[in-house]
């Protein structure tokens, strides 16, 4: 079958044959040339062949997987592209249409690409890939005549000179689209292989300008720049957290400036105000490293202040709220919480209504959780008074409005939230405060979990047996982390899960709530089961919080461990406790 590869593409050729001895020779020759064509080629259009992990075997459960395109999914169409990004972007969600099995929308995406940009080439290969897999072989093979075509592998006998004027340009829309699928692929768990992916696109936009040259319009290109920019912008950020050589650093921060510089000639007003509010960012950032990077003064931003940046980013966008909405994200992705709400505020006061303006009243709402909860972790580390439970109270109201207009998984997940924070103490989280706010969290989870893919997701386990360990439901708060940990990915950088249900198995040790047997298997079993999916290090780093915050029932544990000849368990938490105290002998 027709696979996206050099191999594949002449057996679909042969399909196209005559039945006489003649033709079938002519066109063999036809297919070895073409072949030969291909193999000399940097490029193949279509995105079934890439290096991506959604074309791979899948390493994880189909349910896990299904859910990660999905997710993927929902978050593109939220998107709001630019022109020149439409058509890479419905060539990706067909791609992810077609790796969910729902065929005929991938076919429905491709097609319509096909019609609305006949030069696509990555649409009519997919699109051949699509029919090759629904056995629909003439179809296929008619993509497969067409892309010939547009690629200048075959002529049709007409007049092929603006054909081959637009074959640097096509393979260049080509390439961009493959540097976009690349970014946004699934299953990245950790900060290297996000790196990566973004290297790998970077790349692939690079040989892309190099294709296209002088032939992309301007826009399109200051497009490409821009996204361009956002990747290096991350891969500067992992660098700077990871304490990464500033040499290496360097070459990031001085590539994103100078295609910022670029992106702030586009016309499209979107772009200037995130390239300002980009810009402001890498001047924020300058003071980590030795000495200025010279690209500020190659730049013509020596002096600049980020303020003003920030400043510039407000005035260009502050007519328009879906891109006021863009800058108030960017700001609570940078801690500046109250620069995010007041933007928020801005874009509520042009267009209020929740209906077409909700991501607005989404953004405050997780500004607003997240200011408390940073209050509450400073509670908990002895810094702070207690949160302002306003805070609460204020982004349920927000939720409540978007619940009316748009109920979706995510909105009643951020309720759920939002609803146990009210139901517990701002101290420790131990104690209930509010019944009725507990139970109207654990409602919502349910209601999210209704919406495909929630029933997938970890988060929602994990908030559901916090809900009921507050409750004082311990067993059935342990079923809910258990169901989170089957859930979380390998490789997993949130084990959360894990710390809540060996607390959980303590507390229902210690309540003579489950016989001792039952209760050492489970520890015994879980702590295995989460060896598979954390690294060890991380592991042995929960069990030592556990360790030192409970070392009473631990103890106790361990007793009863050692009775029932456990003694390689027994002696992984010693070890793992004479880390942290001076004298292990009293373990």
């Amino acid at each position: 079958p027709w696979s996206g590869t050099q191999e594949g593409w002449s057996q679909r050729e042969g399909l196209l044959t005559g039945s006489s001895r003649c033709e079938a020779e002519m066109v063999e020759e036809q297919d070895r040339d073409i072949e030969i064509l291909i193999q000399e080629m940097d490029y193949i259009p279509g995105h079934f062949h890439l290096q991506l992990n959604l074309n791979f075997e899948p390493q994880m459960a189909e349910r896990l997987r299904g859910r990660d395109c999905k997710l993927k999914r929902q978050s593109l169409q939220l998107e709001v592209p630019h022109p020149a990004q439409r058509l890479a972007l419905r060539n990706l969600l067909g791609v992810l249409a077609f790796h969910l099995d729902e065929y005929q929308v991938a076919e429905e995406l491709f097609s319509g690409v096909c019609r609305e940009e006949p030069g696509n080439l990555n649409a009519w290969a997919n699109l051949g890939y699509v029919y090759d897999r629904m056995e629909r072989e003439g179809p296929a093979a008619d993509c497969m005549e067409r892309l010939s075509l547009l690629m200048g592998l075959k002529r049709d006998g007409g007049e092929a000179g603006d054909e081959e004027s637009l074959l640097p340009l096509r393979a260049a829309r080509c390439l961009a689209e493959h540097a976009l699928a690349s970014a946004h692929d699934v299953g990245l768990q950790s900060e290297e292989d996000h790196g990566s992916k973004l290297r790998s696109a970077i790349g692939l936009y690079d040989k892309a300008l190099l294709y296209g040259k002088n032939q992309i319009p301007s826009e399109e290109k200051r497009s490409w720049y821009f996204i361009m920019a956002t990747m290096y912008i991350r891969l500067d950020g992992m660098l700077m957290n990871t304490r990464g050589p500033d040499q290496k650093r360097l070459l990031s921060f001085n590539r994103a400036l100078a295609l910022l510089r670029e992106v702030l000639k586009s016309d499209s007003a979107e772009y200037q105000a995130l390239a300002w509010c980009y810009l402001g960012m890498m001047l924020e950032r300058k003071d980590s490293f030795p000495s200025t990077p010279m690209a500020i003064h190659d730049c013509g931003y020596s002096g600049t202040d980020p303020l003003d940046c920030y400043g510039q980013a407000i005035e260009t966008a502050k007519t328009d709220p879906f891109i006021l909405n863009q800058l108030a994200k960017i700001f609570h992705f940078l801690g500046k919480q109250d620069m995010a709400i007041g933007i928020c505020n801005m874009a509520l006061n042009i267009l209020p209504d929740p209906q077409t303006n909700w991501q607005a009243y989404s953004t405050r709402a997780k500004v607003y959780v997240k200011q408390y909860m940073q209050d509450l972790e400073h509670v908990k580390r002895g810094q702070g008074g207690v949160p302002d439970r306003r805070l609460l109270t204020e982004a349920k109201a927000d939720l409540d409005l978007i619940l009316l207009a748009w109920p979706c998984l995510k909105t009643y997940l951020d309720m759920g939230q939002v609803c146990y924070y009210m139901g517990v103490d701002a101290v420790q989280e131990l104690q209930p405060v509010d019944e009725n706010a507990l139970n109207s969290a654990l409602v919502f989870f349910a209601k999210a979990m209704e919406y495909d893919p929630g029933d997938t997701l970890p988060e929602i386990q994990v908030l559901r047996g916090k809900c009921l360990q507050v409750k004082g439901e311990e067993r059935n708060a342990a079923e809910c982390f258990k169901q989170a940990i089957e859930l979380d990915d390998v490789g997993s950088q949130y084990s959360e899960s894990f710390h809540r249900l060996m607390e959980s198995l303590l507390s229902l040790f210690v309540q003579g709530k489950s016989s001792e047997e039952t209760i050492i298997l489970e520890v015994e079993e879980w702590i295995e089961k989460a060896g598979t999916k954390y690294q060890l290090e991380r592991v042995k780093q929960e069990l030592r919080n556990i360790c030192l915050n409970h070392m009473p029932k631990i103890l106790q544990l361990s007793r009863a461990m050692i009775k029932a000849g456990k003694l390689q368990l027994v002696n992984l938490l010693l070890e793992i406790m004479s880390r942290d105290t001076s004298d292990p002998t009293k373990a």
